[in-house]
């Protein structure tokens, strides 16, 4: 006879999550109030103390108001690494009754012209050494750039590898509508009530899609302290729990489990700029840090150093992540070092993080994991809409409280993502699965054209819009092509305008992408064809170029 799913919930955690009715900025407020002498953040041997944290924060609020002009519910831009500076700003937007727009850093002027006009925002806080990408849209929309210099939060004389875009100095830029980090917080303003509650909107963060420019996923307050909650108590973590936070805060793995969720419970938060393996095994070593979240490739990366038999490593009770399935091998490898498994789980942007995490006690290979509180999720037709029975494979569909409300001012492509199933209301995930006798669900496919390099998603929509910009493109089909170490990575299969063949190649193209797009989505191959294949309605079979 088999074990059934409620065998495997995890034996101390209720099945219901009640959720704060309060703003996230509260759960600052509270553990300030509470351990207003330890370490909320470590930035490479640096510390913030939870009293300043939210001092900073409140200063910063304050200026949002006075001096930027920032009301309830206005979108404020935040462009910036892991940096103390990105959790103070993201906690000062909330302070301020205002909404926070995550955005990579490795986004370029062009993509940043989108979220300027989508959101209608006036006030950006980014890095000086990313200055020059936002300059070009200050009287274009923005009227205030506050500009961070990560160094400024890096006082000790450590002796880790700090990467360069945080050694470097502040500079001394007086621009119009330039203010100054250390300017902003002598300032000493001081904002006003606190009246933002838990059905307002908190935070928009931009996914793609299938289609068009990347659109914004609304979440309250509410939707976000569940999963910052949730993902807390799932792990058992509690306020001495410290915890390395290198997956990027402006995606919202990252900025869930790590900063989101240590904040409520008062833990301390071990912070790096970007990931380097041997920097993250030392500070696990120096810290004693007992959890953190890697990516598949962040963990083949740090197990495949030659020090790592160097560093001790023993304090880790838990290795945590998603994005990309975790080769059987490497998982393995990882339980003979630390004696732990691997918990892998599954969210979006839509969802502010995870639906899904595997329990603990029993984890299964390259699998979802299981819903988490309140959540129902099921397996459909993608056709009929019917939820189909165990081991059949379907459209992943969930309904929970950490769902978004939509997305911002597109009300069509909210409409295609939410279907109705018995009165209930569900978020079409776009992932093919299939769910297990014991509950568990697996990833087989997608319907949507997404392609995960490293981890990151990649929307070939997206980045075709942006190719479309080329003068010599006349047809572009972005696709995934198989990478040793990105997993994937992106291809564009180009057709190129009548005059150009032989004057372009494909390195250009490769070359001007790479100058006009972030990084992570720029193409890494370019195939010239003299048309791309269609079907009888005309549409590019993208399918039939994928390899």
């Amino acid at each position: 006879m088999s074990e059934r799913p409620a065998d495997f919930w995890p034996r101390a955690l209720p099945r219901h999550l009640t959720i704060p009715a309060t703003n996230l900025f509260f759960n600052l407020e509270v553990s300030a109030a509470r351990y207003p002498d330890k370490p909320a953040v470590v930035f490479y041997d640096t510390s913030l103390t939870y009293a300043e944290l939210k001092d900073e924060a409140e200063r910063v609020a304050g200026f949002l108001q006075a001096e930027c002009g920032v009301k309830q519910g206005d979108r404020v831009l935040l462009y910036m690494q892991n940096s103390p500076q990105f959790i103070v700003a993201y906690y000062a937007i909330l302070r301020a009754n205002a909404v926070v727009v995550p955005v990579n850093p490795m986004n370029l002027t062009e993509e940043l012209r989108h979220y300027v006009g989508d959101t209608g925002a006036t006030t950006i806080f980014a890095p000086q050494d990313l200055y020059a990408q936002v300059a070009p849209l200050l009287e274009q929309g923005l009227r205030h750039v506050l500009l961070a210099a990560y160094s400024d939060y890096v006082t000790s004389l450590t002796d880790l590898n700090v990467p360069d875009v945080v050694r470097g100095r502040r500079r001394a830029i007086e621009d119009a509508g330039v203010v100054l980090w250390h300017a902003m917080l002598a300032r000493g303003c001081r904002p006003g009530p606190l009246t933002a509650g838990p059905d307002d909107l908190a935070v928009m963060p931009y996914t793609s899609g299938t289609t068009g420019l990347p659109k914004g996923c609304m979440h309250t307050h509410r939707s976000v302290m569940y999963n910052a909650v949730a993902g807390v108590q799932w792990f058992g973590a509690q306020q001495d729990s410290i915890a390395l936070s290198v997956l990027p805060l402006f995606h919202v793995t990252g900025m869930q489990g790590g900063m989101n969720g240590p904040i409520f419970i008062g833990g301390t938060v071990v912070l790096m700029a970007r990931w380097d393996r041997d920097t993250a095994a030392e500070c696990i070593r120096r810290h004693r840090i007992n959890a953190t979240q890697l990516i598949s490739t962040m963990v083949i990366d740090l197990l495949s150093s030659p020090r790592i038999d160097e560093y001790d490593l023993s304090s880790i009770t838990r290795l945590s992540g998603g994005g990309a399935a975790m080769p059987d091998a490497i998982a393995q490898k990882m339980h003979d070092l630390l004696g732990i498994d691997y918990v892998e789980g599954y969210g979006m942007s839509e969802t502010i993080a995870p639906t899904h995490i595997n329990p603990s006690e029993r984890t299964k290979k390259q699998c979802l994991g299981i819903p988490i509180q309140d959540v129902d999720a099921r397996v459909i037709d993608a056709g009929t809409l019917q939820t189909l029975p165990v081991g059949e494979t379907g459209e992943i569909v969930v309904h929970g409280p950490q769902v978004m409300l939509g997305y911002w001012n597109n009300p069509e492509a909210t409409a295609d993502a939410f279907v109705e199933i018995d009165g209930k209301r569900f978020l079409r995930t776009g992932d093919i699965g299939k769910v297990d006798e014991d509950g568990y669900f697996f990833m087989t496919d997608r319907l949507k054209r997404m392609i995960n390099a490293s981890g990151y998603k990649v929307w070939p929509a997206e980045v075709e819009a942006l190719m479309y910009r080329h003068p010599a493109i006349r047809e572009v089909c972005v696709v995934s092509s198989q990478d040793a170490r990105r997993g994937e990575t992106v291809k564009a299969v180009v057709a190129l305008k009548d005059g150009f063949a032989g004057r372009v190649t494909e390195g250009e193209i490769i070359d001007w992408a790479h100058q006009n797009m972030a990084a992570y989505k720029s193409p890494r191959i370019v195939e010239f064809r003299e048309t791309l294949p269609k079907s009888a309605t005309g549409k590019v079979q993208w399918r039939s170029l994928q390899g």
